[in-house]
């Protein structure tokens, strides 16, 4: 890991918490996907996140379209492959560009 600066932070960090929050973000999508309807309790013991970050991805999946509530958990929408899609390409750009930036460190 890299060295932390006074501050505490590093010049990786919000990178790193940004990725990790597409990662979980992801992962309640695609268990939403597999098991719905599901519910925040049950979404939190299978994914191993706690109750709060759930309703956070919960409610910004909902914002996007992909998921939606139900009476008996969230499900997901018409628009899921649209959403899978979308992050399958944002993933391969992202990609490409961080394999650019390897070449640069170089």
């Amino acid at each position: 890991m890299e060295e932390k600066t006074k501050s505490g932070s590093s010049i990786t960090s919000v990178a790193e918490k940004e990725f990790n929050l597409l990662c979980r973000h992801i992962d309640v999508l695609k268990t939403v996907q597999e098991h719905g309807p599901i519910g925040i309790i049950r979404l939190s013991q299978m994914t191993g996140q706690p109750q709060h970050m759930i309703r956070y991805s919960l409610r910004t999946l909902e914002k996007g379209g992909a998921i939606t509530p139900s009476p008996n958990g969230a499900v997901v929408t018409d628009k899921i492959h649209d959403s899978l899609g979308t992050i399958e390409s944002t993933l391969e750009d992202l990609t490409t560009t961080m394999q650019d930036l390897k070449k640069k460190l170089k």
